[in-house]
C-alpha cells in the first residue's frame, strides 16, 4: 500500500479555504430562511452557576445597543452586587427594582415571602406593559413559582400577552414546565464543579 503523502502548508491552506467557503455558503442559505423578528421569552435555569450572570450580560448588550431595559429581582434584592453597581451608571436607560428580601430559607417567613413575590409581580406586569422597555429581566422568578407564591396561570397569561417586540428573560432553578413550554429559548446550566463544595466562600467580582 503506497504511503500517504503529507500535504504541504500551502495545500492545507487551500483545502481549508475551500472547506470554509462551502460552510459559509451553506450558512448563508440557512440564514436567508430566518425572517421572523419578535420579542423573545428567554429562560435560564438548571443547577449550575451563571443564570443571572448570563442574563445581566444580555441586559448590558441591550444597553450597548441603546435599548431601554428593566430588572426585577424577586429574591436577591438585599444582596449588593457588581451588576447593580454597574447598572447605576445607566440610570437614564435602566429601571431596576429590588423587590425580594432574600432567599426563602433566609427569611423563614412564608407569608412575608408571598407578599414580596406579589409586589414584585405587580411591578413586573407594569414594566412589561410599558412598551418603552425593550428587554426585561425577571431575576429568580422561577424560584417563587417553584414555591407556588404566584399563580402560574397569571404569569403565563401575562407572558402570552406581552408586547410583541419586548424580550423577557426569566432566571432561576427548576423552571416549571409551563414556563419552558411558552419560552422561545431555554438554557439549562449544568453544574460540573463548584468551589463552594471545596470550602471556598462567595467572592467579590465572581459571585456578586
Amino acid at each position: 500500500m503506497p504511503e500517504k503523502k503529507e500535504l504541504s502548508e500551502e495545500e492545507l491552506n487551500i483545502r481549508h479555504a475551500e472547506k470554509m467557503h462551502k460552510k459559509k455558503e451553506a450558512r448563508k442559505k440557512i440564514l436567508a430562511t430566518k425572517t421572523i423578528e419578535k420579542g423573545l421569552i428567554i429562560v435560564h435555569t438548571g443547577k449550575g452557576k451563571g443564570k443571572t450572570t448570563a442574563a445581566f450580560g444580555m441586559i448590558f448588550r441591550a444597553l450597548g445597543n441603546n435599548l431601554n431595559v428593566a430588572v426585577v429581582q424577586f429574591v436577591k434584592g438585599q444582596w449588593l452586587s457588581g451588576e447593580r453597581a454597574a447598572l447605576d451608571k445607566f440610570r437614564d436607560k435602566v429601571k431596576i427594582h429590588k423587590m425580594g428580601e432574600g432567599f426563602t430559607w433566609e427569611t423563614q417567613d412564608r407569608a412575608r415571602d408571598i407578599e414580596a413575590a406579589k409586589k414584585a409581580w405587580e411591578k413586573s406586569k407594569e414594566l412589561i406593559a410599558d412598551t418603552n422597555n425593550k428587554v426585561i429581566l425577571l431575576d429568580e422568578l422561577n424560584i417563587v413559582l417553584r414555591y407556588n407564591y404566584l399563580p402560574i396561570e397569571q404569569v403565563i397569561n401575562t407572558l402570552h400577552n406581552k408586547p410583541k417586540d419586548t424580550h423577557i428573560i426569566i432566571t432561576g432553578r427548576n423552571a416549571k414546565d409551563e414556563i419552558i413550554e411558552i419560552a422561545d429559548l431555554v438554557t439549562s446550566m449544568e453544574l460540573i464543579k463548584h468551589p463552594f463544595r471545596s470550602g471556598v466562600k462567595a467572592q467579590v467580582g465572581i459571585e456578586f
